[in-house]
C-alpha cells in the first residue's frame, strides 16, 4: 500500500516536471544561460567581429574603467536617473488620476477604458515614429498648431510671449528667436519632451488602479459618508490605504521599466543631442553591438542589474511603512 502511494506521487511529480518542461528548458536556454555567459564576459575582452581575436580574461578592469575612466557611462546613468525619478511619481500620480475619472458608472465607460488603455499594446517603435512626428520643430503637428494658435492671440501679446516662454523653459527652442519649442531636437528639450511622451502609456498602471479601486468594497465608502466624512477625507483615509498595494506593485514596475529605457532613446534621438538622451541601456547596446565591446557592455548590463536590484529592495523594505493590506492583522 505504501509503496504504491509513493509510485503514484512520483509519477505525479514526473508529470508535474513533464509540463513545465517547455518554459523549464526556456529559461534555461534563453534567460539563465545568457546571463551566466554575459557574467563571465564582464571579466573579459571579447570582440564578437573578430574571429581570430577569442575571449581574453582581464578580470575586473572593465568594471575599473566603468568607474574611473568613462564619463559616458556616469552621463548615461545620470540621464536614466533623472528620467526615472521625473517619470515615475509622473506616471504614478497620473495613472491613478486617469484610474478614479474611470472609476464612474456612465454610459460608455468601457469605450474610454478602452481608448486609454490602448497606447499600451502598440509598439514601442511604432509610439516613436509617431511622437518623432508630433515633435518635429518644422512640420510637427504639435508646433503647427502653436503656431496656429499664437498667430489667432498675436504673437506680440503678453499670453503667447508667457505660454512660449514657459514651454522653451522646459522643451527648449526650435531656435534664437523663434517661439516655437525645440523639443527632442532641443538638447535642453529632449529629455523633457521624452518624459512628457511616457504619460501616453498611462494606461498600464490606470489598469492596475481602475482594479484595485473596484476590488474596494464600497461599505467603506457608505459608512465614511453616514460619519460625515468628505470626498477628500474618503480618498485620504480609505481609498489610498486600501489602493496602497496597487501603488507599491506600479512604483516596482515603473523602477524597472524607467531604469530600461531604450526604444525611444535609439529611434528619436540616437542618444543626442549631446548626449541628453543617452540612456544607459542604449549605451549598453551601442558598445555591444555598435562598438563590438561585449565585454564592456557585459559589465555594465550587470551594474544595471545591481541598481535596479538595489531601487527594489529599498522599495520593498519601506513598503512595511505605508503599505496596507486588508486582511493583515493591526
Amino acid at each position: 500500500m505504501r509503496l504504491g502511494r509513493q509510485t503514484r506521487r512520483g509519477q505525479e511529480i514526473l508529470s508535474g516536471y513533464l509540463i513545465i518542461s517547455p518554459w523549464l528548458l526556456g529559461f534555461l536556454v534563453f534567460t539563465l544561460g545568457p546571463m551566466v555567459a554575459s557574467l563571465c564576459l564582464s571579466f573579459a575582452r571579447y570582440n564578437p567581429s573578430d574571429v581570430h581575436g577569442g575571449i581574453h580574461w582581464i578580470g575586473v578592469q572593465n568594471y575599473a574603467r566603468m568607474f574611473s575612466s568613462d564619463p559616458i557611462f556616469w552621463n548615461a546613468l545620470w540621464v536614466t536617473f533623472l528620467y526615472s525619478i521625473i517619470s515615475i511619481p509622473l506616471q504614478l500620480a497620473g495613472g491613478l488620476l486617469v484610474a478614479l475619472i474611470l472609476n464612474q458608472n456612465i454610459r460608455g465607460i468601457a469605450l474610454y477604458r478602452t481608448g486609454f488603455y490602448l497606447p499600451v499594446v502598440i509598439g514601442g517603435v511604432a509610439t516613436s515614429l509617431i511622437w518623432m512626428w508630433l515633435f518635429s520643430p518644422s512640420q510637427g503637428l504639435i508646433n503647427v498648431g502653436l503656431s496656429r494658435i499664437y498667430e489667432w492671440l498675436g504673437r506680440e501679446s503678453p499670453l503667447t510671449q508667457g505660454f512660449a516662454t514657459v514651454l522653451q523653459f522646459f522643451f527648449g527652442a526650435v531656435e534664437e528667436g523663434s517661439l516655437l519649442p525645440g523639443w527632442t531636437a532641443s538638447e535642453r528639450g529632449a529629455l523633457n519632451s521624452l518624459i512628457l511622451m511616457s504619460l501616453w502609456g498611462l494606461g498600464g498602471s490606470m489598469i492596475v488602479n481602475l482594479a484595485g479601486l473596484q476590488s474596494i468594497p464600497n461599505i467603506y465608502y457608505e459608512a465614511a459618508h453616514i460619519d460625515g466624512a468628505g470626498a477628500f477625507s474618503r480618498f485620504w483615509h480609505i481609498t489610498l490605504p486600501l489602493l496602497s498595494p496597487t501603488v507599491f506593485f506600479n512604483l516596482i514596475m515603473g523602477i524597472i521599466g524607467s531604469f530600461q529605457v531604450f526604444t525611444q532613446g535609439f529611434v528619436m534621438t540616437g542618444g543626442g543631442p549631446n548626449n541628453a538622451t543617452r540612456f544607459y541601456v542604449l549605451y549598453t547596446y551601442q558598445n555591444a553591438f555598435e562598438f563590438f565591446r561585449m565585454g564592456y557592455a557585459s559589465a555594465l548590463a550587470w551594474v544595471l542589474f545591481v541598481i535596479i536590484l538595489i531601487f527594489t529592495l529599498l522599495v520593498m523594505r519601506t513598503s512595511r511603512a505605508w503599505v496596507f493590506y486588508e486582511a493583515q492583522k493591526p
